[in-house]
């Protein structure tokens, strides 16, 4: 188990006195070892189906899966979970809806306190429904009213592209130039990340801006934005500011709720492990969810947002749920709510995403020291190297070329993402990747960097 005091010790400082303790230099095959020794939540990979490796690559049973940035693996009991869903069909049709355990027409609360408790919500405010970009254009109609005045939307420059693809179409809608009405945020010349202080500073220097649309960590850097200084930046502006929690959620500690978020929205594939094309999440700060319409404007209605006790009257007068749930459009997929139910399980019983935070460090620490130690003449990272600016994702450019790079380490059995122009993303993540996990990774990276070493 961890010490009482290693909470509070730099992840980095714990890996060298380790190391010391062992009297063994830091790249020590010894001291993954150790630290897996200690680590308290060692268990937890059981609870999930990691890939096999590929007969006769390597002496591994199991690939090295550091890629829950993009999806996120199986948990064990999805199939379980699936399974029930499937056998209460065959059993019950459409008496299904009503049938204990997890009835269909109210299956998306089976997993809603859970997605509030990783969030940091309140459960009114939570709503799992759609998918991530559809859930990103319904907030969109809710809180980007423009006006004559105030028309502008603030984003990263190098925002996930679906997120760039939503913004500019809901522009073009309200008859606007993307070129004009979208704001990007830039790093410093010189700079691969933005400062807290830069997003602020033009926050407060835009008089024309309408709405903030960030990305919680972003996906390219892998850099964490703080959610609660900016918030409060376009607070005191008088803007309303939404977030894009894709590569957040289930990754690093949130608290929607006290940060006064106006609206977030999330996928469940990645770090929630929900499987490809998993529900998506939904947040409304409870200021705005508990009125028929928003302050800053309407919002777009279907059957499921109406409140429960009378949704199966039938009536053609929408009366929305309180919070959140009062903008659901369809009952959500079973099955994915079952998938998604599988990895929250895993996540309750680690004791949420805060408790996994201090492994999370520790790994990439551990990563990035490797990287330090051993490839630094080959292999740059893009990633904040403070701790508290980063999730689980570490990019990485190289000398030799990305894309070779990648191609040698999947014929190893590593398994990564790379996007384009130049960065591989390496994201052990704390639920089901061990530090001998990242020290067999740099072993092999190494042997495709400096074959001849």
């Amino acid at each position: 188990m961890m010490a009482a005091n290693d909470a509070e010790e730099h992840p980095r400082k714990r890996i060298e006195r380790l190391a010391a303790e062992l009297k063994v230099g830091e790249t020590d095959e010894q001291v993954a070892l150790r630290l897996d020794e200690q680590d308290s939540f060692a268990e937890l990979k059981t609870r999930f189906e990691i890939p096999p490796a590929k007969a006769g690559t390597t002496t591994r049973d199991q690939a090295i899966y550091l890629c829950g940035n993009s999806l996120g693996c199986m948990p064990r009991r999805a199939r379980e979970y699936v399974g029930s869903e499937l056998d209460k069909w065959s059993k019950f049709g459409v008496d299904g809806h009503f049938e204990e355990p997890f009835p269909w027409v109210t299956i998306d609360e089976s997993v809603r306190d859970a997605s509030a408790r990783i969030v940091g919500a309140e459960p009114q405010e939570v709503c799992v429904m759609n998918s991530l970009t559809v859930n990103l254009h319904l907030m969109m109609v809710a809180f980007y009213r423009p006006t004559a005045e105030k028309f502008k939307i603030l984003v990263e420059t190098k925002a996930f592209p679906s997120d760039m693809h939503m913004l500019e179409s809901q522009v073009r809608f309200h008859g606007l130039d993307p070129d004009v009405a979208i704001v990007r945020m830039c790093p410093r010349e010189g700079e691969l990340t933005i400062r807290t202080e830069d997003i602020a500073q033009t926050i407060a220097s835009e008089p024309q801006l309408a709405l903030v649309m960030m990305s919680g960590v972003q996906y390219y850097t892998g850099q964490r934005f703080d959610i609660r200084q900016v918030t409060a930046a376009a607070h005191e502006a008088g803007i309303p500011i939404g977030w894009d929690l894709a590569h957040a959620v289930g990754n690093v500690p949130l608290s929607l709720h006290e940060d006064g978020v106006d609206f977030a929205c999330w996928c469940s594939y990645k770090y929630l492990n929900s499987g490809p094309g998993g529900i998506a999440g939904c947040f409304v700060h409870q200021r705005h969810g508990a009125a028929p319409d928003l302050k800053s404007g309407p919002r777009f209605a279907g059957w499921w947002g109406h409140r429960k006790s009378d949704r199966f009257d039938m009536s053609h007068t929408f009366i929305p749920s309180p919070g959140a749930q009062g903008f659901m459009l369809s009952n959500p997929p079973v099955l994915c709510c079952a998938t998604l139910r599988a990895s929250l399980d895993v996540f309750d019983e680690a004791g949420g995403v805060a408790a996994l935070r201090g492994k999370s460090e520790l790994l990439t620490a551990y990563l990035e020291l490797l990287l330090d130690r051993e490839l630094a003449e080959h292999v740059s990272i893009f990633t904040p190297r403070d701790v508290t600016q980063r999730g689980c994702q570490l990019s990485l450019s190289f000398k030799a070329g990305v894309s070779e790079v990648f191609e040698r380490l999947a014929q190893q059995d590593i398994i990564c993402d790379v996007r384009k122009p130049d960065v591989m993303r390496v994201a052990p993540t704390p639920l089901y990747n061990s530090f001998k996990d990242v020290w067999d990774f740099i072993q092999i990276l190494k042997s495709v960097l400096t074959p001849s070493g």
